[in-house]
């Protein structure tokens, strides 16, 4: 008989306190005291039968809390899903390739989200400043001026945001001693603005930072990095089951799996951790093998619907790279679960 549970497991609890004074010779003294916490783990279960194996990350995401995120999200209940989904998957249908609707659980869009639109609205990237680490960006300064290039489909709106409860980007003042705030990236599908510093914004034409500037440690030079980008929910609250049930032909996708995308931040790939079938707004089994290709601008062109405020979650990453020297920083992207229509799916 096949063994219950899962084979191995791996897990980490990993926390940041950051404790921060800055003071400069134009009047800014600010004393922060930043909190964030990731629990994670990963199942392993091993099918001795033909020698495979399959494996399922914990779908917990990093926060701007305490232990008491630890406490309240049930790792153990999440652990003992994530064994018996390991164990699924030995059996799961292997997806046929071609086109579906997706409908992407928060899990897994942020990480898409970030690499889509977090990095290529970042002005030094469109600028050519960052072409050797991660490349530059496809949402060049002309499309921004001609204020009508369609980043999405009319119901997208990203909203930049450094001051988002429980967000991991969330600071009172950047780490040019500017106080932080909100502002839209994309409005109704149309690029409205970027993320930039103090010293950029006036290549914009604007006269007020962006409150982007951020140091990893006192001794790295501050450059602008990402504040937490995030899809806004619909305004009519869907559940997910609304969604998944105005879906005839398409693939339900949670958690992040592997991933590229190419220097402009424009042709990419995704996979997740786990992939349903969705048959007649019914699901209707467990798949593998999924990843969807696409390009930034037609893929947030396909968005046709969103959940509502009930289904947007917060997800995220202790460990955005950038910068020569390398620079970390923490970022989060919130965002309902939405459905995409007509995307290339690959297995």
């Amino acid at each position: 008989a096949e063994k219950a549970g899962a084979d191995f497991c791996s897990s980490n609890l990993l926390f940041v306190n950051e404790q921060k004074y800055f003071a400069s010779t134009e009047g800014t003294f600010t004393d922060q005291d930043i909190h964030r916490c990731w629990p994670t783990f990963t199942v392993t279960s091993i099918n001795r039968n033909e020698g495979g194996f399959e494996t399922r990350n914990s779908l917990a995401q990093p926060t701007g809390m305490g232990y008491e995120y630890v406490k309240n999200f049930g790792l153990i209940e999440e652990a003992r899903e994530a064994a018996g989904q390991a164990q699924e998957k030995h059996s799961a249908k292997s997806v046929d390739p071609g086109k579906y609707d997706l409908v992407l659980d928060p899990t897994h869009l942020f990480l898409t989200i970030h690499e889509s639109v977090g990095h290529p609205l970042e002005l030094d990237r469109v600028l050519g400043y960052e072409a050797n680490y991660a490349g530059t960006s496809f949402a060049t300064l002309d499309k921004w001026r001609a204020k009508d290039f369609q980043y999405g489909s009319d119901i997208v709106n990203f909203v930049a945001d450094k001051n988002q409860k429980n967000a991991l980007a969330t600071v009172g003042y950047d780490d040019d001693g500017v106080k932080t705030k909100e502002w839209h990236l994309v409005r109704n599908g149309i690029l409205e603005n970027y993320q930039a510093t103090r010293d950029q914004v006036h290549i914009l034409g604007q006269d007020e930072s962006h409150g982007c500037c951020y140091a990893d440690s006192w001794s790295s030079v501050p450059f602008q990095r990402m504040p937490n980008v995030s899809l806004q929910p619909g305004k009519e609250d869907k559940s997910v089951e609304d969604i998944i049930a105005n879906t005839e032909d398409g693939i339900y996708i949670k958690g992040r799996g592997s991933y590229s995308i190419d220097q402009q931040r424009y042709n990419f790939q995704f996979g997740g951790q786990l992939y349903y079938e969705i048959k007649n707004g019914e699901i209707t089994q467990m798949l593998r093998d999924v990843a969807y290709q696409s390009n930034t601008q037609e893929f947030w062109n396909s968005c046709a619907e969103l959940g509502g405020p009930s289904t947007y979650k917060l997800g995220g990453t202790f460990f955005d790279g950038k910068g020569q020297p390398s620079q970390v920083s923490a970022v989060s992207h919130g965002c309902p679960t939405t459905r995409f229509e007509d995307v290339n799916v690959i297995n």
